[in-house]
């Protein structure tokens, strides 16, 4: 079993000391295999707080960690950096790539850079990117629960979010179901959710299934949803299905520590995709 967490908008700048322990706490508990940083890592983009998320990144100590940048994570008040260099500090922090990916005989993870820099807050997805992911799901292997991350989400639950949808996201979805994914897992909007995506958008070939998070350590949260992370945890094959567990984990303040507040067990046919 491959363990993954989900660790999304941490904004950097904005981050609260007491919940950043705490989740330094549940990474040497839950011993993850790879952190998975869902965009938003910083609250303005600039070299100190990246540093601040290196640093963070580090102290997590985990075998691997993917980050992608969010729209927070290209530079606001200095037009010159957005224009020519939008992604410079976040590329000293984290390395040249900005859409990572890793795998193991149970879990593919691939990620997609879905901001833009002609864009204040809204992401969208290229052909090319549709392509590419589609054609790197296409040779997963039977047994890898694969996974797509982004950072706008595909889909909402609330009407006040539909302007912070991904652009393209629809036709991203059913492209990425043809070609066998099982999860998309996003944030931006600091409201965790699992939602079958399969029920919400006509003619996808099979289960798909997104997994958002909300804000891991930011003051930034929601009325209706304080700080959280996600774990995913890849069982492989079972029978004939892929198999995975979605916790989402909640920050109490009480206890000064995250604690498992659902459970989602999701099982995908292993069938024309291997």
């Amino acid at each position: 079993m491959t363990l993954a967490i989900q660790i999304s908008d941490p904004h950097f700048g904005t981050e609260q000391p007491a919940v950043v322990e705490a989740l330094l706490q549940l990474v040497r508990e839950q011993a993850p295999d790879v952190a998975v940083l869902s965009g938003d890592i910083t609250q303005r983009a600039s070299r100190a707080q990246f540093r601040a998320a290196r640093a963070f990144v580090d102290r997590l100590g985990t075998p691997v960690t993917l980050v992608i940048p969010g729209n927070h994570d290209i530079p606001l008040f200095n037009p010159l950096a957005r224009l020519f260099a939008p992604y410079a500090n976040h590329r000293q922090a984290f390395g040249a790539e900005l859409e990572p990916m890793a795998a193991w005989p149970d879990l593919l993870l691939l990620t997609v850079n879905t901001t833009r820099p002609w864009r204040h807050k809204d992401g969208e997805v290229s052909d090319a990117q549709v392509a590419r992911v589609a054609a790197q799901l296409h040779a997963a292997q039977p047994g890898q629960l694969r996974v797509v991350v982004v950072h706008q989400p595909l889909a909402v639950t609330r009407e006040e979010d539909e302007p912070n949808r991904l652009h393209r996201g629809t036709e991203a979805a059913r492209a990425w179901s043809q070609a066998g994914a099982d999860l998309v897992l996003g944030g931006h909007i600091h409201l965790p959710f699992v939602l079958p995506l399969h029920e919400r958008f006509e003619a996808l070939a099979r289960p798909l299934w997104a997994v958002q998070a909300g804000t891991a350590v930011s003051r930034r949260v929601r009325d209706e949803a304080g700080n959280s992370v996600n774990l995913v945890r890849s069982r492989g094959r079972v029978g004939p299905r892929r198999e995975a567990l979605v916790e989402r984990w909640d920050y109490r303040a009480a206890s000064q520590r995250f604690e498992p507040v659902s459970m989602h067990r999701l099982g995908f046919e292993v069938g024309s995709d291997g």
